[in-house]
Formats: structure tokens, sequence, C-alpha cells
């Protein structure tokens, strides 16, 4: 179906003309800055020879206001990460010229620098990331700037109770993603109202016209009914941008939301609301839309500037510091991994103390994952997200850009809803710890959509991100002070059954090792296993060597980094005789882990594999991990029929 015939500008689809100003305001210099920063978009992307300078001229004075008028945000330009300023993320990241054109106006880049915009070794990239200290997380996947927004100002209100504000700009296309109304939920529910988002609505996304194009009174309808305080306004209106802003800053107990009617390409004759230019510099066109816009400056060259506004108060940010955790369990004492980690992070929230840095959140599974006890002990550092895994993993995303630690946990299968958000999370270089119960076959009688089998294959494709898989609870003990205390993204994979303590609570664990737990100077083969199967391979060990066969068991506790050591020993070891055993699909487990490292390093070696090789149904735990083979008679067996 062809898009409609763009619609005509009436004001009445905005509402009416604005109040009444409060206080003094620069219209014109605002205006001007609005300008400014189109040109610099333009000159920034023809010279690139790629980008939106359309969809950054739609958003210019709304940015604008936001950054210069006092209505918008206070914070430090020369220090953009300061805990004592407010925060903006522009989740249509497509439109990264004309954030680094406001960041220019503010003082903190040169003009040159933005005219390198997208060179390759020249960091302000096609879309934003926190390699630029003014980008608190990368964007330009649509639809997760809200996310973050809101994790942000839940952590400020909630957590810190700091009067810092989180503005988000989003493009009126992505607002079809599922994840934004997520946010909008969780925002409302949490009173958010220190949080400011704008849906930049110009009509157009990149092929065609967005579903609602211009009916601001719908989008006003949707968002009123989430809970939030709506307002609409003409976008490209200076006056009617800082009533919505003052109006936004005066609202309490619910967030605001400014539906802003804009046009794509405003202010380029020709180009304006027209198809066919999103992502494309302006070519042939850009001198005739550079001469207008400096003919619109103020006066006649240039145009007026404004200094922004700083911050009125000042805050603590947390401390960092060094955990160590307890851990008192007797040897054969049986504790699910689960259980183990609901133990573990309520001792880390003690050891973190007021200093509020170690966060937890949840999708409405805490009774099952065991972060309840967080929940019941640090009421006011835990964030419930419901089933909304999506925003649970942005929620997370925000609050780790302000300083924290979130341990953010649902049943492992789960996290693959949120699988994108996770992907942006690396270019991020968020500090998230992801933890997944329910994992594998072991559930039992709960059936394959709560069983997690290639969540290890999904965290171990994202870049940066350490995947660990503790046995038993002093392994999962380590997992968590790991993980609490190293930078960067985790995933920990906790297990429902029991399982028996096998370490002591003395044992050092290490990222990138794995544990040897039985070996001899005549073992046949090795077996590698992780989590439920490390027990069954124990017991198949025992099996075995009752028949005078040794063989080597390996706890893969560090999955990602692996144990290359300690692989490549044990193909030496056996003569290339290696048995991976997982709870898992075949594909990206630890059958590859393992397969890899033997390929890279050139070892001629074989690793055979027992995983689960198909969609598996419901049964009790025992049962499906004898039909697949990867309980202690299916290891026996296999080892035998390997060793002939």
């Amino acid at each position: 179906m062809a898009s409609p015939s763009p619609r005509k500008r009436t004001r009445s689809q905005t509402g009416p003309s604005p109040k009444k100003l409060k206080g003094e305001h620069d219209v014109e210099a605002l205006r001007d800055i609005a300008n400014r920063m189109r040109i610099l978009s333009v000159e920034a992307t023809t010279k690139a020879g790629s980008g939106h300078p359309s969809s950054c001229s739609s958003m210019a004075e709304l940015l604008a206001v936001m950054f210069f008028d006092k209505t918008g945000m206070r914070f430090n330009p020369q220090d953009p990460r300061n805990i004592n300023n407010d925060r903006f993320i522009l989740s249509k990241g497509h439109c990264a010229p004309i954030l680094y054109a406001a960041w220019h106006e503010s003082g903190l880049l040169p003009r040159e620098e933005v005219l390198k915009l997208r060179e390759f070794g020249n960091d302000l990239e096609g879309h934003p990331t926190p390699r630029l200290s003014f980008v608190d997380l990368a964007t330009g996947s649509l639809g997760q700037g809200l996310n973050a927004a809101a994790g942000m100002a839940y952590a400020a209100k909630h957590i810190d109770k700091r009067e810092t504000r989180y503005w988000c700009l989003m493009g009126d296309g992505e607002s079809a993603e599922g994840a934004v109304w997520e946010a909008m939920n969780f925002a409302s529910f949490y009173h958010l109202d220190n949080l400011v988002a704008i849906i930049d609505i110009n009509r157009l996304g990149q092929s065609d016209a967005t579903p609602l194009q211009h009916h601001l009174e719908i989008y006003k309808a949707r968002c009123e009914a989430f809970g939030w305080h709506a307002i609409t306004v003409d976008g490209h209106n200076v006056e009617e941008i800082i009533a919505a802003y003052e109006e936004a800053g005066a609202t309490k107990d619910k967030p605001t939301i400014v539906l802003a009617k804009t046009f794509k390409g405003h202010a380029f004759k020709n180009i304006e609301d027209q198809l066919n230019w999103h992502g494309k510099a302006l070519g042939g066109d850009t001198d005739r839309v550079l001469t207008d816009l400096k003919a619109a400056l103020s006066d006649g060259q240039d145009g007026k500037r404004l200094s922004v506004n700083h911050p009125t108060t000042t805050y603590e940010s947390c401390v960092e510091i060094e955990y160590k955790l307890p851990c008192n369990y007797t040897m054969g004492q049986e504790v699910a991994t689960r259980n183990a980690y609901g133990t573990a992070l309520v001792d880390l929230g003690r050891a973190d103390g007021d200093n509020n840095r170690v966060v937890a959140g949840d999708a409405d599974v805490k009774n099952s994952t065991m972060s309840i006890g967080f929940y019941k002990a640090f009421p006011n550092k835990f964030v419930e997200c419901f089933i909304a895994e999506q925003n649970l993993v942005g929620v997370g995303l925000g609050m780790s850009a302000l300083g924290k630690i979130p341990f953010v946990s649902t049943f492992s299968a789960f996290f693959a809803r949120a699988y994108d958000h996770i992907r942006m999370g690396a270019i991020s270089l968020g500090n998230v710890k992801f933890v997944g119960s329910h994992c594998g076959v072991s559930i039992g009688e709960d059936g394959p959509s709560q069983m997690a089998l290639e969540d290890l294959a999904m965290f171990r494709a994202i870049p940066n991100l350490t995947v660990l898989y503790p046995c038993d609870a002093v392994s999962t003990t380590k997992a968590v002070e790991l993980a609490a205390n190293h930078k960067g993204m985790f995933f920990i994979r906790i297990s429902r059954p029991n399982a028996k303590v096998i370490y002591k609570n003395d044992e050092v664990f290490e990222l990138g090792k794995f544990k040897t737990i039985r070996s001899s100077g005549s073992d046949q083969i090795a077996i590698f296993g992780g989590g439920v199967t490390t027990h069954e391979a124990i017991a198949a060990a025992d099996k075995l060597a009752a028949e005078g066969i040794n063989v080597r068991v390996i706890d893969m506790f560090s999955v990602k980094p692996a144990d290359k050591e300690t692989i490549l020993a044990a193909a030496q070891a056996t003569n290339g005789r290696l048995l991976t055993v997982e709870d898992h699909y075949p594909e990206g487990g630890l059958h590859e882990t393992v397969s890899s490292v033997i390929a890279e390093n050139g070892v001629n070696a074989k690793v055979h594999s027992l995983a689960v090789n198909e969609i598996p149904r419901s049964g009790k735990p025992n049962e499906l991990l004898a039909h697949y083979q990867i309980d202690a008679q299916g290891i026996y067996n296999k080892v035998k029929k390997i060793l002939g």
C-alpha cells in the first residue's frame, strides 16, 4: 500500500498556543543554535558522504532548548559523566551528527572534530557509543534508549535520592518497538517524575510513512493510558518547547513525555517532509541548503550564543571497593546453585552497605532465581521489572552507566527475548551481571519452553562478556564475587536441582581457569562437564575407576574465557581423547568451546560430545538426563564406546 500524501501543517494538532513564558528566555539565540546545529550536521554528513541530516534537522529546536535553556538540562560540559549532571540519551542514534553538534555548541568538541564524522579511527561514529565521554550508552538499535533512561531515573530517585533529571529523545518510528512500552509502563508504575521523554514525530520512517504519521492525538491518548503526563507541541516552535519543558519540570508523581510534531528535513527546501531522504547526505543540494540556513541566523553571519546551565546541587558518587564474600558450606552438603546465588547476593549487599553500588533486578521470578533474599534484605536496592525482560536488561544498563553494579536475573531462556539489548550492552561497555536460572533439561517437568538450552551459545557470542558456569554452592559464591569485582558484563548460569558441595570454602577460582577434579598419570580420556553434568561426570569416573579405567574430570567453571592450558594438557595426557557433556544443545556450548581451542592450536585430538540433541519434552530431571545420555550411566557408556 502506498504511503498517504503528506498532511498539511495545522496548529490544531499540537494544541493551543503556549502559556506565557516565565522568566527570561533568549528565544532568538535558541533558534540560532538550532540552525547552527543543522548547519554543522549538514556539513559533517556531506563531508562523510553519508549520515542522516534530514532526521537531525527535525529535532534541532528540541535539542537546542534542552541543552541551552534553563528549562532543560543542567550539566557541566567539561565533565559529562559527573554524577551531579542531568543526563541525555539519544535513542534515535542515527541522529548522532546533531548530538555532536550540540556538544560542540556546549564547548566540549572542536568543530574540526565533528567534521571527521564517521572517519575510521575517530570516536565520532555513525551512531554514538561510550567511547565518547558524553555518551552513556550506545544507541542506534532503535527502541532501547528509554529503557536505559528509566533505569537511570529509577536509580537516582529511589536508590540515591538525587534530584538529577534524565532525558531521552526518540523517533516516532521506534515507538512501534515493544521495548518502548515496557519502559513506559515501568516509568509510570515507579512514578519517575525525574524522567522526560520526547518523541520527534517527523512523520517519515526510512522507507515509508510511520503508522500514525502526525496524529498526535492518538500518541497522546496512548501515552496517557500508560500513566504519563503527555504534552503536544509544535517541535519547531521554540516558545512551545520551552513551555513544555517547564511544565515537565513542574509535573510531580509521573513521568512526562513531549510529543513534538516536526518535519523531516525541516528548513531544507524541496527536501522537507519528502520520502527517500532518510540516511542520505545532501550531496549536490548541500550548498543551497547551507545558504538558506545561514541566512536564517539572526545577525546574518553566525548568530547569538548561549552557555549551558550548570548543576546547582552536589552528590557523592559510589565508592569502588573490593568485595570479599563469606563462604560457609560443608563438603557433601546439597545446595542448588540458584539458592547459593541468592545467599551470595545478600552477602554482597551487606558487603556493599550504604554505598548503594550493588543493586539487583528481576523479572517476576525472584522466588525462583532466589534473588528474593536480596529483595527482602535490601528493598531499596532491588528493582522489580516484572515480565518485561527487554526493560530488565535496559534498566540494568542504565544503572550501570551511573556506576552501579546491577545483578539482573530471570530464567535463562527468557534472556533470549532481550538479546539485542544485551548485544548493545556490550557496545555500551556495560557492567551488568546477568544471572540465568532454570537451565537445561535438569529443570524437569516444566518442559522445553522453560529450558535454556542455547544460552551458553548466546552469551558466548557477545564480545567482552565473561561466562561462568558454577557447579556447586562454593563455586557459585566465587562466581558472584568475581563478577562484582571485575568490570564488564558477565553471565552466570545457575541450576535448579540440588547439587553436592565438592569444593572447600577456601578454594580459589579464577577467570579463564577450569578446575581439574580427578586426574592421574594414566588417564585414558578427559571428561569436561559444567553445572549438573560435572556431578554426573564424577559419578561416571567413580564407576570407571572401579573397573580400572582412570579418567580425568574437568569442571568448566569459566566457559569464557576458556582455560586453554587445561584443555591442551588434557589432550596431551589422554592421547587426544576428550569428551564434553552438557545440559545444552550441541551448538555453541561446552563442546564448541573445547573444540575451538583444539582447532586453533592444531592439536591432534578428537572431541566427542554428549548434549541435548533435540527439542526436549517434560519429564523428571533424572529421566531427561538419562534420555539424553548426559547422566552418569550415559557418560560411562560413551567412554566405554570411545575406548573400545
